[in-house]
């Protein structure tokens, strides 16, 4: 008996609930199966099930294996389906979820390119200005930004992201330019109010050291545009990502400050559940995502994605 078989059976076993539902299940005599559990056990040298005339139930050693068994099993079938599904185009209704200015930016225009390149494919793209759930909206691919805590879910980086400090070169004339992040605490600093982070509390880092600072300003938003547009009028410093920067900061709108420093970093991940992964739609819509922002940073000249 295969390896393989022998974690066939114990599963069985457990699930049937007696040596005569598994061997029905199995289409084995009862007497063969009993005798395929005698040979594991020896194998192991222990004892997995105990048993009665009825009914049987897992030992500690048999809980074990049960365990591994199971997982073991699903990595197997996992990679049946994604072998059996690596040539099939993708095709059927893909529901992307985006937030909302990276989504209309940037994800739009590749999903685009997606549809002409996979016209078998029927795309829908939500965007929200929090994160979706998986779960109450039937998502099969989320975008996101940072780390991601769910360990349910897959996250794949499709692009390295920065935090930057900036402000319009008209702020910087009239205030100075800070040094230090500690200099912050003598100008005016637009907060970003969104999801449930600690609003105005901005973390440097510089080789080893780190700062943490609270800054505070006359003026904040939960709307990342119009924090943008205030900036651009000179009303102080803000904090954004790398993506949402990066038109102001080639036209010279906006002015990078404190380039020395490090924040945490925005990266941006395409998530999806631990079974959605195997789909041919939503493996290949990943792979096209991560080429396209590739294909981004390469025209940068290696001077930043956006």
């Amino acid at each position: 008996m295969g390896h393989s078989n022998e974690l066939v059976l114990l599963v069985e076993l457990v699930k049937a609930g007696s040596l005569t539902g598994a061997a029905r299940e199995m289409a084995l005599t009862t007497a063969a199966v009993s005798k395929r559990l005698r040979q594991l056990e020896t194998r192991l040298g222990v004892r997995l099930l105990n048993r009665t005339t009825r009914r049987i139930s897992l030992t500690a050693e048999g809980e074990l294996y049960l365990e591994h068994a199971r997982r073991i099993l699903g990595e197997i079938e996992e990679l049946d389906e994604l072998v059996a599904s690596s040539g099939v185009r993708p095709q059927g209704l893909l529901k992307v979820n985006a937030p909302l200015g990276f989504g209309r930016t940037y994800i739009a225009p590749v999903i685009a390119a997606f549809s002409q390149a996979h016209p078998e494919t029927a795309v829908q793209l939500h965007l929200s200005d929090t994160p979706a759930s998986f779960v109450e909206e039937a998502f099969d691919v989320c975008i996101r930004f940072g780390e991601m805590p769910d360990t349910r879910l897959i996250a794949r980086r499709i692009a390295p992201n920065r935090r930057l400090v900036c402000a319009s070169p008209a702020y910087l004339k009239t205030h100075g330019i800070p040094k230090t992040p500690r200099d912050l605490l003598r100008h005016q600093c637009i907060v970003l109010r969104q999801n449930e982070s600690a609003y105005g509390v901005w973390r440097f880092t510089k080789g080893r050291e780190t700062q943490t600072v609270k800054v505070k300003g006359n003026l904040s938003s939960n709307d990342g545009e119009v924090t943008l547009t205030w900036a651009t009028a000179g009303l102080g410093i803000l904090q954004r990502a790398e993506w949402d920067l990066a038109r102001y900061l080639r036209s010279g709108l906006l002015q990078w400050v404190l380039e020395d420093y490090r924040l945490p970093p925005a990266d941006i991940y395409a998530v999806f559940p631990t079974r959605h992964h195997l789909s041919a739609k939503v493996r290949v819509f990943v792979d096209f995502l991560v080429e396209a922002f590739q294909s981004r940073r390469s025209a940068a000249g290696g001077k930043g994605i956006w």
